[in-house]
């Protein structure tokens, strides 16, 4: 068996995808019932065509931050930390130089790789999506729902006599309890040991492992976290916030949660071991992990 150490990691340590990041990194999170790394891992198994020296450019084409290198890259790395050496005992002015021991990959080495004709390209039309908020966890569980159809159609859940109503993809974690009067869909993925009681409505959600939604609950647009509790007839709902580049009317990551000191609506998130009481109805809100709520809340962030 081969063993390999994959490096993930930044400054900000999964800021802005609190509060799910509060309890896992953000590789580890499940998108459509399984840690997001594991897609990758799963994709590095197809056989990829390599394109030499492609002669044009496509103005559309994105930097995935995927790269493969050779042996022969560490010698422009090497080269480029020695010049940054240099160029930084000379710097007088402190704070204005990235650091002699940085090395930016962009700037400092593909810069002058492609200058010498010694990087290439490969040009995929897959999916793509970026992960940074919490609420854009969703809209990339929604392209991997759909991507099982055609590479793990094992994975979704169907509608079964004696079993739940399906509606378009659905992950259900084998170890998970579903009502039959449950109807579930489209683009719900439901995690390890979690309880979903008679008559609730799930819909474009993620329900993370061993949460509890009691009965005729109704979650829309939501992430519910671990071990967090839904009571009866409560009604869990967010605002489509998707950064679907397609979308013209898209709200990006990059934007603020705030305007005119308002909370914009978006997806409702619910930290670990929320408690949420019977027949109230908690709306595009994010509510922080082992937080026990007692009334209704709207576009607010319960701390």
């Amino acid at each position: 068996m081969l063993k390999a150490v994959i490096l993930i990691g930044g400054p900000q340590k999964g800021t802005r995808f609190r509060p799910l990041s509060f309890e896992v990194p953000k590789p580890l999170f499940p998108v459509a019932g399984v840690p997001m790394i594991q897609h990758h891992i799963e994709a590095c198994a197809q056989v990829l065509h390599y394109v030499e020296k492609p002669s044009t450019f496509i103005s559309d084409i994105i930097n995935c931050g995927i790269y493969l290198f050779s042996p022969e890259a560490l010698k422009p790395l090497r080269d480029v930390f020695q010049r940054n050496q240099q160029d930084g005992q000379l710097e007088d002015s402190p704070g204005l130089w990235p650091g002699a021991g940085t090395i930016r990959l962009e700037q400092d080495v593909f810069s002058a790789l492609a200058g010498q004709g010694q990087i290439y390209v490969h040009l995929t039309d897959g999916i793509w999506s970026q992960i940074k908020s919490a609420g854009s966890a969703l809209y990339a569980s929604r392209l991997y729902l759909s991507r099982y159809q055609d590479t793990h159609p094992e994975r979704l859940a169907k509608h079964t006599p004696g079993g739940p109503w399906i509606r378009g993809n659905v992950y259900i974690h084998p170890t998970a309890k579903v009502a039959p009067s449950a109807v579930l869909g489209p683009n719900v993925s439901i995690g390890k040991g979690v309880t979903v009681g008679e008559g609730v409505r799930l819909r474009e959600s993620i329900v993370l492992h061993g949460a509890t939604l009691q009965e005729h609950t109704c979650v829309l647009h939501s992430i519910v976290g671990w071990g967090s509790t839904v009571g009866r007839w409560a009604r869990v709902e967010g605002t489509p916030s998707d950064p679907n580049p397609n979308d013209p009317r898209a709200r990006m990551d990059s934007e603020s949660l705030f305007k005119d000191g308002k909370l914009l609506p978006a997806i409702t998130i619910l930290g670990c071991r929320v408690r949420i009481p019977a027949e109230v109805l908690i709306l595009n809100s994010i509510v922080l992990p082992h937080k026990e709520l007692s009334r209704s809340f709207t576009n607010q962030i319960i701390l």
